[in-house]
């Protein structure tokens, strides 16, 4: 089976070179970076705004560039939408108008009359479309600009850093809708970012750009756990992604139980609902080894396992290492001072509890 993503290429701009290859099945792949480090140009690459010196793109089967085949499909022939950090609406238009212009992309005997209602429904923006881009939230403006690509019915759907330009309110209004565009709408996604709780949250595959390359790239907990990863200088810390389930409270002190496949874990209750399905993540350096069962100790949470890798000394002097733990059916990341795993005597399938406060759960 063909990979919905499938890019190798190479092109320089100026003292800059992308040297980028990688192939993703996920649905929602994010290219996560820092600033500068070629995300946007290899976004622009797929997109067909850059014409790359070699390589190919590939997508969903359907090749889109190969230099060496001498073929390169004209960026309107690509049907790919794109949502950048502003939402570029028409300003003279109306909401309605501006969704409806994603059509004109479409012959006219392949327009779905039903597309207007499901991407209306899907978004949340209904009830604006009489309203003009000058009277939307920043947040609504950002949802009208993604309802205007899909209704150009994209195969692949390029989303450069979409919230960036957002307060934390806004972003936690549009973050549901897309959420929601990624479980079913049946489009596949690039995103761009550089905020790993945006990536932890939203991405089903993450390939991390470094200086034009792809360093990694791998289901999203995976690659964020991976302790080579976060040894790299400037690389974000190693952090665990679990699914959970919400099992039971304890309604006397607001607290939560869930049920992951690392074990079970309290946290605060906050507005979770019985059997509600969600995400947690977890620093590593919010995570404590133990060689026994701590007793007399207020975190609540505490893990059997057994030390499964140990990585490479990093930070300054070499004073941190980063390791990953298998407890029950998942692996936990924790970072620890070198003298901290010496003292301890760490070594792979060493048995250790990870000790866990409640408060340093994250839901991203």
């Amino acid at each position: 089976m063909n990979p919905v993503l499938d890019i190798a290429i190479r092109h320089r701009l100026g003292d800059f070179t992308l040297d980028a290859s990688f192939a993703s099945d996920g649905r929602l792949t994010a290219l996560f970076g820092s600033s500068g480090s070629g995300k946007t140009s290899l976004v622009n690459v797929i997109g067909g705004l850059i014409r790359p010196d070699s390589g190919h793109v590939r997508v969903d089967g359907e090749t889109l560039v190969d230099t060496e085949r001498g073929i390169f499909l004209p960026k309107h022939r690509r049907r790919i939408g794109y949502v950048f950090q502003e939402a570029r609406l028409f300003p003279h238009l109306t909401v309605r108008q501006n969704l409806l212009f994603g059509h004109w992309f479409v012959p006219r005997a392949q327009r779905k009359p039903a597309e207007l209602d499901k991407v209306l429904e899907l978004l949340g923006i209904g009830h604006l479309l009489r309203r003009r881009p000058g009277a939307l939230s920043g947040g609504e403006k950002q949802r009208v600009a993604i309802g205007r690509a899909l209704l150009a019915q994209p195969r692949l759907l390029l989303m450069d850093e979409p919230l960036a330009a957002l307060d934390e309110a806004r972003k936690a209004e549009i973050l549901p809708h897309i959420e929601r565009l990624r479980d079913e709408a049946g489009i596949p996604i690039v995103y761009v970012s550089h905020a790993l709780a945006e990536v932890a949250r939203l991405a089903t595959t993450v390939a991390m750009i470094e200086n034009g390359r792809v360093a990694a790239c791998g289901p999203t907990a995976d690659i964020l756990s991976r302790p080579d990863l976060a040894a790299r200088p400037g690389a974000p810390e190693a952090s665990t992604l679990l699914s959970a389930e919400v099992a039971g409270f304890e309604e006397a002190f607001g607290l939560a139980r869930l049920t992951t496949p690392a074990g079970p874990l309290t946290i605060a209750r906050g507005a979770l609902r019985q059997g509600q399905r969600i995400k947690i993540r977890i620093l590593a350096s919010d995570v404590m080894l133990s060689l026994g069962q701590p007793a007399e100790i207020s975190a609540l949470n505490m893990l059997p396992g057994t030390v499964a890798e140990i990585g490479e000394r990093s930070g300054a002097g070499g004073s941190t290492v980063h390791l990953l733990v298998a407890c029950s059916e998942a692996k936990l990341a924790a970072r620890l001072t070198a003298k901290s795993v010496a003292l301890l005597g760490l070594a792979p399938g060493k048995p250790v509890h990870a000790v866990i406060k409640s408060v340093s759960v994250e839901m991203p």
